[in-house]
């Protein structure tokens, strides 16, 4: 028998449930019925008032639910989801379609996320309104974005690290080479190893690093790789270059990345050094920070620019050092009376700033997000400011309730227009723009209300009415922005 042929005498069951099989049920106990569906199950009669309520998650506040019986369902719920409510009601009644719409309900306890859905009851136009709690949904997607910006923040601080080792490999005056022993051949190298081998630096990598020593010390310097107790402290090995010059001096010393044993073999001079050549490993610093490609500016204790490399150039899109030299930094750097203040402040307090984000204007007026690290250095009676400037690293931040209440555009600002008020509407996003403004502010003078204050513009007293009103008046939040 084919696999398309039906059994003589046999006929396939029809799935088919009569209209009368249930009975009929009122709304309550189809309210009742449904409760194994959802985990809130609301009646809500042709006036859109809530009629039942019934809640089946043990997890739910049920008297909360019982509260507003009674009420009109558009009157519960959040100002973006009252025209949720309306859809939901109207294709319900015109049995038109199906779809889950989010909801935030407000009770008693503050918002709960609900998905919620309608089905028309067919009695006297009642409405049985199905609601699925979101809160674990909700906690799980927060729970990825944290582990999100946790990576994002462990990222940055490996490029940093990264950079703040490439900068002192490359301005070290002694010659470094980084090896890898199991073939011996050189895997990078900085300026000054060039210098001393009279070759391109760049031109080091890939090659033999026994091929830079005479054939009499090649095996010493084998051995000395190879050497699993190497270390910077270990006595140094006299070496002579390939090319017959002698009086130098090698140490290496071993460490493991990514499985892998790399040695870092140092290189020095025994000779005493002539006096010209402290003028040239000065010059030699001033050229590796010229060519940095972050910008990096040097001022005096006023804040007036001594000097800048290249990226600071191209950053404020000057045509030369000179037209930077000799003009005040709050030229181009920080917000007006803001910035500047919380900036020398932190300098002057700890004698270093990292990661201060601020803005950058052009010669031409146009503005970009930067973040500084600052550093000051005092010699004698006076004292000098050092920043390294780079463009700011835009990561998404987890988003906070006021976050999600403050509309994204001004066409999603607009659509409240009809549905609240506009004190109400001025009054919400005011609120939400001030807290995030405290906020931010906090965040960037280290929890210090007097300069978050000042960032602000605000009285100390203003910020600490207003700390208040927004709830961060706890003694937990008072003992940390004192702290």
């Amino acid at each position: 028998m084919g696999p398309g042929e039906e059994i003589q005498g046999e006929q396939k069951p029809e799935l088919l449930l009569p209209g009368d099989a249930i009975g009929d049920l009122d709304a309550d106990s189809a309210a009742r019925l449904v409760s194994a569906v959802g985990d809130v199950v609301l009646v809500v009669d042709r006036g859109g008032v809530i009629s039942a309520a019934s809640v089946s998650a043990p997890d739910l506040p049920q008297d909360e639910f019982q509260e507003i019986v009674g009420r009109r369902w558009i009157d519960t719920v959040s100002v973006d989801g009252r025209v949720k409510v309306a859809e939901i009601l109207t294709e319900a009644r015109d049995a038109s379609n199906f779809r889950w719409r989010e909801i935030n309900q407000q009770l008693v306890g503050g918002a709960l996320p609900l998905r919620y859905a309608g089905v028309a009851a067919g009695l006297g136009g009642r409405i049985i309104v199905i609601g699925r709690d979101l809160r674990a949904e909700h906690a799980l997607q927060q729970r990825v974005l944290q582990a999100q910006q946790a990576m994002e923040r462990d990222y940055l601080r490996l490029r940093q690290a990264e950079s703040r080792y490439r900068v002192l490999f490359q301005i070290a005056s002694e010659a470094v080479l980084i090896v890898d022993p199991s073939n011996r051949k050189v895997v990078d190298a900085n300026p000054a190893a060039g210098n001393m081998l009279g070759v391109d630096f760049r031109a080091l990598g890939g090659q033999s690093v026994l091929k830079l020593f005479h054939p009499e010390y090649r095996d010493a310097v084998t051995a000395l790789l190879n050497d699993q107790n190497s270390s910077p402290r270990s006595d140094p090995l006299p070496v002579r270059l390939a090319d017959g010059r002698d009086g130098f001096r090698a140490v290496a010393s071993l460490f493991r990345q990514d499985g892998a044993v790399y040695g870092v073999l140092s290189l020095s001079s025994t000779r005493t050094e002539a006096p010209a050549a402290d003028d040239d490993s000065k010059r030699q610093l001033l050229q590796v920070l010229n060519r940095v490609p972050d910008a990096f500016v040097v001022t005096d204790e006023q804040l007036n620019i001594a000097d800048v490399n290249l990226a600071f150039l191209e950053l404020l899109q000057l045509a030369s050092a000179e037209a930077a030299k000799g003009q005040p930094l709050s030229r181009f750097l920080g917000r007006p009376g803001v910035d500047l203040r919380v900036l020398v402040r932190n300098l002057r307090d700890h004698g270093e700033v990292r990661n201060f984000g601020t803005v950058v204007t052009t010669v031409y007026g146009e503005q970009a997000e930067v973040e500084l690290s600052a550093v000051s250095v005092r010699a004698g009676l006076e004292a000098c400011h050092g920043f390294v400037i780079r463009p700011a690293r835009r990561i998404s931040p987890v988003p906070s309730s006021e976050v999600e209440q403050l509309p994204r555009s001004a066409a999603e600002l607009t659509r409240l227009v009809g549905r609240s008020s506009l004190r109400e509407i001025v009054t919400e996003t005011t609120d939400v723009i001030e807290r995030m403004c405290i906020r931010t502010a906090l965040d960037l003078t280290g929890n210090n209300r007097a300069a978050a204050a000042e960032m602000l513009g605000l009285s100390r007293q203003s910020l600490y009415s207003k700390l208040s009103r927004f709830g961060f008046g706890s003694s937990e939040a008072e003992a940390s922005l004192d702290s």
